[in-house]
Order: C-alpha cells, then structure tokens, then sequence
C-alpha cells in the first residue's frame, strides 16, 4: 500500500517533468505561471498549491537533480573501484544530460542566477554540495580524513565542478568543433582526477 504523505512529492516530480521544456524553452521571465499550469495540465489556482513562484520551482528543480547527483555519489563511495566510477558517472552526465537532456534548461538556471539573488543563492548552494560530495570521495580515494582531503583537493573538486558548468552554460555541443571540444573537456576532467589518484599512488 502506497503512503499518502508521498503523494504531494510525487505529484510535485511529476509537474517538473511537464514543466521542465517550458521553462527552458521561455526562460524564467519569458515563462509565465499560467504557461506553466497549461503545461501541467493543471489550473493556475492548483499550480500555485505547488510552486508559489517561479523561484520555488527552480529550487525544486535543483533539489531534485542535486538528490540524483548525491544517488550517484553514493554509489562512487561505496564502488571497489570509486575513481573509475566516478570517471564513467561524470562522462555519462557531460555525454548525455548536459549534453542531450537538460542543457537547455540547466543554460537558463544557471543564467538566471547572474540576475536574480535568489536563484544565485540557490545555485550556489548546489554546487557547493556537489564539491563537498566530491571531496568525501577524493577522501576515500586517497584515504586521507575529509579535512585534509578538503585542504589538498577542494579546488580540483570546483575545477570540475566549473567545468561541466561551463559546458551546461554555453552548450558548447552545439557550436562548430564540439566535436573536439568535448574530449578535450573529458582530458581535463580526467588530467584533474588523476591528480587526486596520483596521490594515493604515491602516499
């Protein structure tokens, strides 16, 4: 028997999945509430129920991919192998959601936080959970305590952080030579992530 108390998370998820082209195709100022109760099948009076505003739902938005990239963490600590995960998990991410799925709307978020405080705020917090994560994994690559680990590879962890950010940011795929930006972006990543593992070759 399904619990009651998860129906509102659930029927939330579900709007975010009907919401999400619109929004990124109109923006947060071109998209309007009602564009997006019409998109949700819903009325504006019910949407409202939901996300009282706009800012709301890119924080939804955020939370929610913030809690698939956790997921994903989770399984990188807990791997035999965490560094060759976390190489094939970030590769799947700049291949295939920032690069075929959610560029388009993770370009407007993340514009949107160079305008608006409050979106910055919450983006900001995003990736700064996100280097966090990576650091407890650089941590148990290296066997090193998350302190130390913080201290030597907190700015490897938001180099990459950076870069698939810039990659989401200017959907570089779609220029002229994407071809030969991408694995360039991959060395770097890879170049930076070996650096971490370098030094529990020599420690």
């Amino acid at each position: 028997m399904s619990d009651p108390a998860l129906a509102p998370v659930q029927r939330s998820d579900e709007i975010l999945d009907l919401i999400r082209g619109t929004f990124a195709e109109k923006g947060f100022d071109g998209a309007s509430m009602q564009d997006l109760a019409r998109a949700a099948g819903m009325s504006v009076g019910n949407f409202y129920r939901y996300f009282p505003s706009k800012a709301a739902i890119v924080e939804a938005i955020v939370m929610r991919d913030l809690a698939s990239v956790e997921r994903d963490f989770a399984l990188v600590v807990s791997s035999p192998d965490p560094m060759g995960r976390l190489r094939e998990i970030l590769r799947y991410r700049i291949d295939v959601q920032l690069c075929q799925e959610d560029s388009p709307l993770w370009a407007e978020i993340t514009a949107m936080a160079h305008r608006n405080p409050e979106i910055g705020q919450i983006c900001a917090g995003m990736e700064a959970q996100i280097v966090r994560a990576l650091v407890r994994i650089f941590a148990r690559v290296t066997a090193l305590a998350e302190a130390e680990a913080q201290a030597r590879f907190a700015g490897h962890a938001g180099f990459v952080v950076m870069l698939a950010k810039a990659w989401a940011l200017d959907a570089p795929h779609k220029r002229a030579g994407a071809a030969d930006l991408k694995p360039l972006l991959l060395r770097t990543i890879d170049a930076t992530l070996d650096e971490v593992a370098d030094f529990k070759a020599k420690g």
